[in-house]
């Protein structure tokens, strides 16, 4: 079989798929992607594009997103066709939906069946747009999300079958297109992200130990933003350094935005809140982006893992500190009680209600059992329904009926 994948990051959430499909023999697996990745993985051949121009500041704030993926979809269309002349014909196409990359694969190959996985699509109220109350919806935001879901209704109408990670996610697209999306999650391997009996922090490679710390609290992050809220946590932070002197709390991630916007004062979110709230720093550690085995430790030394998401896409680090056996304490918002039974497999708390975050997981730290039960249970979680062995079976299945109704 001649699968080709489709994403502008490589490999992005693809991957278990690619390494499965490109061990069998008889396969042969092209990936389609931005120039840029210095990765290479065994038996699949890269292919890479690179989009002539980026939208100019002259283009209409609201079209900038779609202009961006024509442009993507057009460099990846270019790429795609010179495999084509070089007799490559896939008898199935996956490809990640939203940015462009796909937008134009149907046009070369006309009878090939496209799947699609598509994350999110955008609305002005009722999800993460208005979320917080200081930051009302405004008539630019109406136009410009409602602008920026042509390139997803394009994509939407030419794939042939499409896929989307939870429940929630499904649910925000139209009505008309939810029987063309499946609900399928890429999975947690639950055999690397697993609980360590004892674990204890150390990472000289940023010159942290906390091996005889007793109480870790850990954040995860891509960014340090209001959707993942950072500014709630850090006021927790605040309020729990000061309540409990043997407590440290280790932060994982960049000093950036990730989703959203900056703030108004051109400060980062992290320099906002180390100005507004004081710390006890010696036992408050940013230690940036980390390597996954990095951060599969800080998961597996953690007493309690934070969570905290508007409602919106849901990030896989939720579900790999569940299955290293967290305790977790989530925002009670659609996409973690999707996962989250409150008192089961962790516990909830009101995004915006920094000092019942703190006293939730000072509760926590105080109940060595009830952590105990409580990420036990969430590992079960894990394993029961998202766990990547069962959920890359289901992916392949997929694939295989698509490329067979070609």
């Amino acid at each position: 079989m001649n699968i080709l994948f489709v994403h502008q990051s490589f490999p992005g959430q693809f991957i278990n798929a690619v390494l499965a499909l490109a061990a069998q023999p008889g396969n042969r697996v092209v990936f389609l992607t931005q120039e840029g990745s210095k990765l290479d993985l065994p038996q699949v051949q890269k292919v890479t594009f690179k989009q002539a121009r980026y939208a100019a500041e002259s283009t209409h704030p609201y079209l900038r997103n779609a202009e961006n993926a024509v442009l993507q979809g057009q460099a990846a269309y270019r790429a795609g066709l010179a495999l084509k002349q070089q007799g490559f014909v896939p008898d199935v196409i996956y490809g990640h939906a939203g940015f462009g990359a796909t937008m134009y694969m149907k046009d070369l190959y006309p009878h090939v069946p496209l799947v699609g996985y598509f994350e999110w699509f955008y609305h002005a109220h009722g999800t993460d747009m208005g979320f917080d109350p200081a930051e009302p919806t405004t008539m630019d935001d109406e136009c410009r999300l409602r602008t920026k879901n042509m390139v997803l209704l394009q994509e939407l109408a030419s794939c042939d079958a499409g896929v989307t990670p939870t429940y929630w996610q499904h649910s925000q697209f139209p009505l008309e297109y939810r029987t063309k999306l499946m609900v399928l999650h890429d999975g947690v391997d639950t055999r690397v992200n697993q609980p360590v009996e004892g674990a204890k922090l150390v990472l000289p490679e940023i010159g942290l130990d906390l091996s005889e710390a007793q109480e870790i609290v850990t954040y995860v992050g891509r960014g340090m933003e209001p959707y993942r809220g950072f500014p709630q946590f850090m006021e927790a932070v605040s309020l729990l350094l000061k309540e409990r002197p043997q407590c440290h709390v280790v932060v994982v991630g960049s000093d950036e935005i990730a989703y959203g916007h900056a703030h108004a004062s051109g400060k980062s979110y992290k320099t906002l809140m180390l100005e507004s709230y004081s710390y006890d720093q010696s036992r408050l550690h940013f230690t940036g982006p980390l390597v996954y085995g990095q951060y599969r430790q800080v998961l597996q030394a953690s007493s309690v893992h934070v969570y905290l998401t508007y409602p919106f896409v849901l990030s896989w680090s939720m579900l790999e500190a569940m299955a290293c056996g967290c305790t977790l304490v989530g925002s009670a918002t659609p996409p973690v009680q999707e996962v989250v039974r409150h008192g089961e497999n962790g516990m909830l708390v009101d995004f915006f209600n920094a000092h019942q975050l703190a006293k939730q997981i000072s509760e926590l730290l105080d109940q060595p059992e009830q952590r105990k039960k409580l990420g036990m249970q969430a590992r079960e979680t894990i394993k029961q329904q998202y766990d990547s062995e069962r959920l890359l079976g289901q992916q392949l299945q997929l694939l295989t009926r698509m490329a067979q109704k070609r």
